[in-house]
């Protein structure tokens, strides 16, 4: 279920159909494909007639019955039952504007050998996908991004207006731009005309100007007005129950997909034929967060308790860790950023829909657009009112202060507490920002006619159709909308604005039409989660994860973050103390994540180890031996450890390594003997020292200052090393060294640098401050979300060791045992801590100048360095 491809005008070389076509999804779909040199087509669902026309179409056509008599009325005849081929009689009586009598989602291509041309087409709302790109002079088009990309004939490159109208405004799907430089969208009820001369757009239906004018001469709300919209509805669903294969329904607990279900339920119980698309019993799949305020469980068991026909409810139960595992896919499925992760909710649905069989799935998609189900219609509307009549914007007013309270007590709370919103432009690159500071987005605010228009064609459903196409594709299962069929989307707009929003209760025609089959309580429920994750706890429980993107270097190279700024804000937001908002989080992960997956070079796979490192065995990219200054040569042996936690013996741990080292010594081969022979000592990395000390901390159980978080953003800190430049580690500087000491030594490394000096503040500061250490994104979990204090006493901690270890050791290696080093190093820089070994603390460092333990997830805290015997 790949849908259409194809190119015109493109020296087309011989695997360029194959390219397009191909899908990695399903690889057993069996496309056809049409190829005329310059121009060629391919779909799964393909047709040909007269040799003059062939055509390539993904999606429905829920009227063909109707169509199909009435152009064999006009001479047409018909030998498949497909509907492609209704489809392209219409295109051959009608032209375009053919595609206008079409009830259903469609993106098409017909290829017209007579005048060398091809027409694209998609549907009146877009439920449908389609995407075109030049190439040279010609033109390649697909109904998703993937076979464009892979076609060999665009050049992939990020669009860097959609990129910032995503992050600054949170919109995305608005318009043609894609996120992709070059590919844009063919319009929802657009016919776009490719020839040898260019590309000619135009609209194929009027859809959207006779919904605007329908508002004219409003219906007056009354009862006649509830039966005609049932009628109209199960209608709409009873087209839409026509499949070869089982049609469920995607339950998520709102009024919406539980009418939808309450309408089949009532078409199945009165024995209706098209009903058996359903089978013995109605399938519901759900998705359900126990524990959380998301889950909708009590309202599905309300539905499906109260339906008279046999249902078997199925339900997902997703995780953040299950989200994270899923993460990859479910971006490389989209394409592009999403606004938040609630389309994941779906994504699982759909997955478990085709686990069971089902190729079709009937969803209240479409129903907060047409009928004002978003809680901005109520203020659209009360506005509109006050135009007219203060008194009736006033009892409005009143009687949907419960909604309007609920949507807005997170900001008022915000406000209370004393919190400024954080503007996202505060963390972006500053260059980026003032290239497109003129960018804009708005909707309209006082005409609830003309704000649902806009949420339908530009501000809403554009980006929840493409999110629903992309995830039915991934798992093949054809989803189904009622509430888009465009007949009834006429209706809805000939209604009085009282038929939608009246008394604060959203979609009032639509609860009134299903008010005798459903129960009160969720006919009448007014708080409005739908299929999305519980967004805000998810990002909260992956900050492990999300920190660690946030810190990569890739993130830090961008030209459109402020690393910096996105990690002191992040970093606040899990201590509760930011005023950002999860989604802002949210955009600037889902980004980042795009990024990496469709422009990064593929990260190089570590090759498979079918054992792990050995104590005689360097790091990766390391080396045994390194020759000192003076020509000594050292040779470093790291030992590999399972990770160190606050509750561990580092006496008893460190010893039992050093004897495993010894034990195998002499199985390790007469090289290592020999290497063995001299003066030798124990290095070990501070970090697991200050992690049995209780000296680390996950920066969330940071209790950070005003102070600290000042301070902190005046220091640099780079993926490498962030040092004092978190608010973090900054607090812990602050309770090891005071806060006044810390401020002297502020302001006297800021007049040092004024003069060239570096490192003042460091020498000012006193004690280990240099060795406070930070997450970083290359280190193992816990320590790439951990900061720690220097450790306590190295000098002691040096010479216990050193006891314990000549305790252990035999002769002849406690005779030339030298001591212990503690040491702070990664691959920019080394600090021996402490020691109880008698050479200088430099030549220490210089044993360490390639940092032999490496600082990645080699998970080797510690050494054995001999001098090597003079040849």
């Amino acid at each position: 279920m790949c849908g259409i491809a194809g190119f015109h005008g493109i020296e087309a070389d011989d695997g360029l159909a194959e390219r397009l076509g191909r899908c990695p999804s399903h690889p057993a779909v069996d496309e056809t494909a049409f190829d005329h040199g310059g121009s060629g087509l391919t779909g799964v669902s393909a047709g040909r007639v007269a040799e003059r026309f062939e055509i390539v179409f993904d999606g429905e056509v829920y009227n063909r019955v109707v169509l199909r008599s009435q152009l064999a009325l006009l001479g047409h005849t018909f030998t498949t039952g497909a509907d492609w081929e209704v489809v392209l009689a219409a295109f051959t009586e009608w032209g375009a504007e053919g595609f206008d009598r079409l009830n259903g989602p469609f993106a098409l291509a017909v290829h017209d050998s007579e005048t060398s041309s091809i027409t694209l087409a998609r549907d009146h709302f877009g439920i449908r996908s389609l995407y075109l790109a030049p190439s040279g002079r010609g033109w390649l088009f697909a109904s998703s991004i993937a076979p464009i990309l892979r076609s060999g004939h665009h050049e992939r490159r990020p669009n860097d207006r959609t990129i910032y109208r995503y992050l600054r405004f949170g919109v995305n799907d608005d318009g043609r731009e894609t996120f992709f430089g070059g590919i844009e969208r063919v319009g929802a009820g657009e016919a776009v005309t490719i020839t040898d001369a260019g590309v000619h757009r135009r609209p194929f239906t009027a859809l959207r100007s006779e919904l605007s004018h329908a508002t004219s001469q409003p219906r007056e709300y009354d009862p006649s007005v509830v039966r005609e919209f049932r009628s109209r509805l199960t209608e709409a669903v009873r087209l839409r129950l026509r499949a070869p294969g089982p049609v469920a329904i995607a339950l998520s607990g709102g009024i919406d997909s539980a009418a939808i279900t309450a309408v089949v339920d009532t078409l199945a119980t009165t024995g209706n034929a098209v009903t058996k698309a359903v089978g013995a019993q109605l399938n519901t799949f759900s998705a359900l967060f126990p524990e959380s305020p998301n889950d909708e469980a009590a309202c599905i068991d309300a539905v499906t308790s109260s339906l008279g026909f046999a249902v078997a409810a199925h339900s997902v139960s997703p995780t953040p860790t299950e989200f994270k595992n899923d993460l990859t896919d479910f971006i490389r499925t989209q394409e592009e950023p999403l606004e938040s992760s609630g389309p994941y909710t779906q994504y699982r649905v759909l997955r478990e829909a085709a686990e069971a069989g089902a190729t079709a799935m009937l969803e209240g998609l479409g129903g907060d657009e047409t009928l004002a189900g978003y809680g901005a219609h109520h203020l659209v509307n009360l506005r509109e009112l006050r135009q007219t009549s203060s008194l009736a914007a006033v009892t409005q007013l009143a009687r949907s202060a419960g909604v309007l309270t609920r949507g807005g007590l997170p900001r008022l709370g915000d406000r209370l507490r004393g919190r400024k919103e954080v503007s996202i432009t505060l963390l972006l690159n500053r260059q980026f920002v003032a290239r497109h500071r003129h960018e804009m987005f708005s909707a309209p605010q006082d005409d609830l006619r003309e704000r649902l228009l806009d949420d339908i064609f530009v501000g809403s459903l554009p980006a929840r159709l493409r999110y629903d196409d992309r995830n039915a594709h991934r798992f093949a299962v054809t989803t189904r909308m009622p509430l888009l069929d465009k007949e009834l989307v006429r209706f809805d707009f000939g209604l009085d604005s009282e038929a939608l929003l009246k008394d604060g209760v959203s979609k009032r025609v639509l609860r009134d039409a299903v008010r005798d089959v459903l129960p009160t309580s969720v006919v009448f429920r007014r708080e409005k989660v739908s299929l999305t994750t519980a967004h805000a706890e998810w990002m909260l429980r992956l900050k492990n994860h999300i920190y660690g993107v946030f810190l990569s270097e890739p993130f830090a190279n961008r030209p459109y973050f402020d690393q910096s700024e996105v990690l002191h804000t992040f970093e606040g937001w899990i201590k509760d103390g930011s005023p950002v908002d999860s989604l802002t989080i949210w955009r600037l992960l889902n980004l980042e994540l795009w990024l990496q997956e469709f422009f990064d070079e593929p990260a190089q796979a570590a090759p498979a180890l079918e054992r792990q490192k050995s104590d005689y065995e360097a790091n990766a990219r390391k080396r045994l031996d390194l020759t000192l200054g003076d020509g000594t040569v050292v040779r470093r042996y790291p030992l590999r450890t399972e990770l160190f936690s606050r509750d561990d013996d580092l006496q008893a741990r460190t010893l039992a390594q050093v004897a495993h080292f010894f034990d195998g010594l002499l199985t390790a081969g007469s090289e290592h003997a020999a290497a063995t022979s001299g003066p030798w000592h124990l290095f070990i990395s501070e970090k697991i020292v200050a992690i049995t000390q209780g000296r680390s901390y996950f920066i969330w159980d940071i209790e950070v200052g005003r102070s600290a978080r000042l301070l902190s953003k005046h220091v640099t800190r780079t993926p490498a090393g962030i040092g004092l430049g978190s608010p973090f580690t900054m607090q812990l500087a602050i309770q090891e060294a005071g806060l006044p000491r810390v401020l002297y030594a502020a302001v006297g490394g800021g007049v040092a640098r004024a003069f060239g000096r570096r490192g003042a503040f460091y020498e000012l500061v006193g004690g280990d401050i240099r060795a406070i250490d930070g997450p970083t994104e290359y280190s193992v979990y816990p320590a790439n979300v951990s900061a720690k204090l220097a450790p306590k006493d190295p000098d002691a901690v040096a010479a216990a060791l050193s006891d314990g270890i000549r305790a252990l050791v035999p002769e002849p290696y406690r005779s030339t045992y030298a001591g212990t080093v503690v040491m702070d190093a990664n691959d920019i820089g080394r600090n021996a801590l402490g020691q109880d070994a008698p050479d200088s603390k430099e030549r220490y460092e210089a044993m360490f100048a390639d940092n032999p333990l490496g600082q990645g997830s080699e998970q080797t805290p510690m050494a054995l360095v001999f001098v090597q015997p003079p040849a």
